[in-house]
């Protein structure tokens, strides 16, 4: 398969790939949402409870401060519900409000986490900034009795740098799995398109050489048939010989067909199958059988050794002269056809099949034009090139060149 076929497949190699809810359009919460989200939320409980218990400790504190603290603290321990949809946000309130309220602290330090895992690069960044900016504040506001300022801010800092690095690690572990995840679905994607372009090539070889194999044949018979139906009074030896030709073409045309069908039914053949394929050296041998049914041929075959010729250049050779004999006796009767071979090792071959127009009037057989385009593709595939058309003389000619290696 060509890149130009799965290209559509592939994702830009620098965009990262999105996790479900990193825009807020998550449906509904699933059973691991909701432990996630009631664990969340214990956690911050349990740091906020850890921070009242410090303040109450604290006989400084008036009594009300306290109530203040604690109603606020679990005020944003309940905002927490709301993170997946606006974590940047609701990471920003709870920064700004731990600032004077230690017992959010451990609300902030939750929607800094839920930040960094659902938010790409930029936004964790700003957000980190401004909490590692306000750090120094809280403790020089609200400072603890039992702890340095210095150190008091030193916690602060770690903290949220441990925080974001937790979140922005998850982050890209949910991004690998989705990266593999997608990964197997292109694979398996590409292995689906390759079988069906490999199902489509072979659909394709074996028409192009039932269409090559069995046109000559069924041509044969179609000539001789029509030419006993419309001359009855035939003197006996034509029509015997004419009988003959189509017994023959007729048995041929069923060996062909049994032999194509056995290639299909071997599941461990190749394309050609275990049957003799024809090559150059039987080109003598069709135009034999053409002149047999009485076709006016003549080969004029300047190739020394036709047997040196590369195989499958000689198959192409053997099929572009059939098709040119075929097509010449259903749209040329009676017409000479001349069949031209040259070239050699390194030259290339070279075959012509021309024929000029038919002398008389005569029932067209009709023919859709694909054998000319099988040939064209099979010299395309050989690494040569083919060309055909009306001559000035009102004629058809045919002209390939197929490399020939030296």
């Amino acid at each position: 398969m060509t890149r130009t076929e799965y290209r559509w497949l592939l994702p830009s190699a620098m965009a990262e790939p999105e996790l479900p809810g990193d825009h807020g359009r998550r449906a509904r919460r699933t059973v691991r949402d909701w432990v996630v989200d009631i664990t969340a939320f214990l956690c911050a409980a349990g740091i906020g409870l850890l921070a009242a218990a410090a303040i109450d400790a604290d006989r400084t504190t008036p009594d009300g401060v306290v109530l203040v603290d604690s109603l606020i603290g679990a005020a944003a321990c309940c905002a927490l519900w709301t993170r997946r949809r606006w974590p940047v946000g609701l990471a920003v309130v709870l920064t700004l409000l731990a600032t004077v309220e230690p017992v959010a602290a451990g609300a902030m330090l939750v929607a800094l986490f839920s930040v960094a895992v659902h938010r790409p690069f930029k936004p964790v960044a700003a957000v980190g900034a401004l909490a590692l900016a306000v750090a120094p504040v809280q403790p020089y506001l609200r400072p603890d009795p039992d702890t340095s300022f210095v150190a008091s801010t030193i916690i602060g800092v770690l903290l949220v740098l441990l925080v974001l690095s937790w979140g922005m690690v998850v982050r890209s572990r949910r991004q690998l799995v989705i990266t593999l995840r997608e990964r197997a679905h292109r694979a398996e994607t590409e292995a689906e398109l390759r079988a069906e372009q490999a199902q489509r090539l072979a659909r394709e070889a074996i028409a192009r050489e039932m269409h090559d194999v069995l046109a000559h044949r069924l041509t044969l018979l179609s000539v001789h048939a029509g030419a006993l139906e419309f001359r009855p009074d035939a003197p006996p030896a034509e029509v015997g010989r004419a009988a003959g030709v189509i017994r023959d073409s007729a048995h041929e045309a069923l060996q062909d067909l049994r032999e194509i069908i056995g290639v299909l039914r071997s599941p461990g053949d190749n394309g050609e199958g275990n049957r003799p394929q024809p090559t150059l050296a039987t080109l003598d041998a069709l135009i034999a059988e053409s002149r047999r049914a009485g076709m006016k041929v003549t080969l004029d075959n300047r190739i020394a050794d036709p047997a040196a010729a590369p195989a499958a250049t000689g198959r192409t050779v053997y099929r572009i002269a059939q098709e040119g004999l075929t097509n010449a006796r259903k749209h040329a009767p009676g017409a000479e056809v001349t069949v031209t071979v040259t070239g050699g090792p390194g030259d290339g071959l070279t075959i012509e099949v021309r024929n000029p127009a038919p002398a008389e009037p005569f029932e067209r057989v009709p023919g859709s034009g694909q054998g000319l385009i099988g040939l064209t593709e099979r010299a395309t595939l050989a690494g040569g090139r083919l060309g055909h058309g009306p001559e000035p003389d009102g004629g058809f000619g045919i002209r390939a060149w197929l490399p020939w290696t030296s």
